[in-house]
């Protein structure tokens, strides 16, 4: 029999961030701390929402695009958060995640051969997507003497003339570094000059803990050449509700919505009705999250100092990528060791690419007793490392 697989999906490795996780959930008194999923429940008004649609019957195909009252709630949120209009009708797409804007923006793009530039260490999505996409992968491998943050000498460095798109994973995962304005118009005049295309993955907008969030469609010139990516299971704790958004130029959501339209037809029609709620009446909800994960932030980077364990801090998402290099061990083999000796869960920072060695991705989404916790067990870890 020939064989029936595509020699570029057996190529790509498996996620590494789910191993860990799998292995703990079957481990007794385990903490996994792996997983970027909040431990807050959906806010009780957005659930309603869901419910009453369910209640009305509201269980039928919606529009390719998702419905329009969303897609103008969204146009409103943007334009309020950002100060940028988009045409509901012809600008936004509503997909399932975050991750199927991300897909299928990459497809509506590429051509064989095209470069996709993708900063590292970054979400697992970003080069699978890529490589499906029929680009060639370039990855800028990001410095934590730069807090992790992209610069314009690295972005330039990377510019070839086959570059079609620049990936911009800020705020990060799983570094939780930030790109403020002047560090944005550095790589903006340089994509500019270039006359590339960038697609902007703001899942973590919400999640910011200095000023607001700046998107990259703000500077000048860059919203005609930018998609934007975000969706509600960051901020409104709606992971499994599965919804994101896609807004950029009507020529690119156009054939973004038409593979859309082929592969998935719409988005889960009870998820679009709550989501409209969460964008009308869940800012509240998403202050009170947000302070939540800050406190949680303040007690890891003081915990890691307490252990004299180095840890850039990180003013974004709900990550903190802590250094442990001086252990001589790889990144997995500390995650391997750690999770066997203390039964606790972390992510190896070569899960997000290879320049993600020497450091752990830690997840805050979870309480502040668990967190406690595992971090005296991880006292206990280090200590003993420290004297073998």
């Amino acid at each position: 029999m020939r064989n029936p697989l595509a020699d570029k999906v057996v190529d790509i490795k498996p996620s590494g961030i789910r191993k860990f996780f799998d292995i703990a959930s079957e481990m007794k008194d385990a903490i996994s701390l792996g997983v970027g999923e909040p431990d807050f429940d959906t806010p009780w008004h957005i659930r309603d929402e869901g419910i009453y649609s369910l209640e009305q019957g509201r269980t039928i195909y919606t529009s390719n695009a998702g419905l329009k009252e969303l897609r103008q709630e969204i146009c409103y949120y943007i334009g309020r958060k950002q100060g940028v209009n988009y045409d509901p009708m012809k600008e936004v797409l509503v997909t399932v995640g975050g991750s199927e804007a991300i897909d299928i923006g990459l497809r509506a793009m590429i051509n064989p051969g095209d470069e996709v530039l993708i900063p590292q260490p970054s979400f697992v999505s970003y080069e699978p997507c890529a490589i499906l996409a029929g680009a060639v992968p370039v990855i800028i491998h990001l410095k934590e003497e730069n807090e992790f943050r992209l610069t314009a000498k690295e972005l330039e460095e990377a510019i070839t003339d086959k570059t079609k798109l620049l990936v911009l994973p800020f705020p990060n995962n799983p570094t939780g570094a930030i790109m403020e304005r002047k560090d944005l118009e550095a790589i903006a005049e340089v994509i500019l000059r270039h006359d590339i295309f960038v697609m902007s993955d703001e899942i973590y907008s919400e999640l910011t803990y200095t000023d607001k969030h700046v998107s990259i469609i703000e500077l000048p010139g860059m919203r005609e050449r930018t998609i934007l990516i975000n969706g509600f299971s960051k901020a409104y704790a709606m992971t499994g509700w599965r919804l994101g958004y896609a807004c950029g130029p009507e020529e690119i959501i156009a054939q973004m919505t038409k593979i859309h339209q082929f592969a998935i037809m719409c988005a889960p029609s009870t998820s679009q009705y709550a989501a409209i709620e969460a964008l009308k009446n869940g800012d509240e909800d998403v202050v009170e999250m947000r302070t939540a994960y800050n406190q949680r932030r303040r007690f890891l980077l003081n915990a890691f100092k307490e252990m004299g364990i180095s840890c850039f801090e990180p003013y974004g998402a709900f990550y903190v990528f802590p250094c442990i290099k001086e252990f001589g061990m790889s990144s997995d083999e500390f995650a391997t060791r750690f999770l066997k000796e203390e039964k606790v869960a972390v992510v190896p920072g070569t899960a997000f690419g290879d320049c993600g060695e020497g450091y752990l991705r830690i997840s805050y989404a979870y309480s502040l007793e668990h967190l406690k916790t595992a971090m005296g067990r991880m006292k206990k870890f280090v200590t003993r490392l420290r004297t073998e």
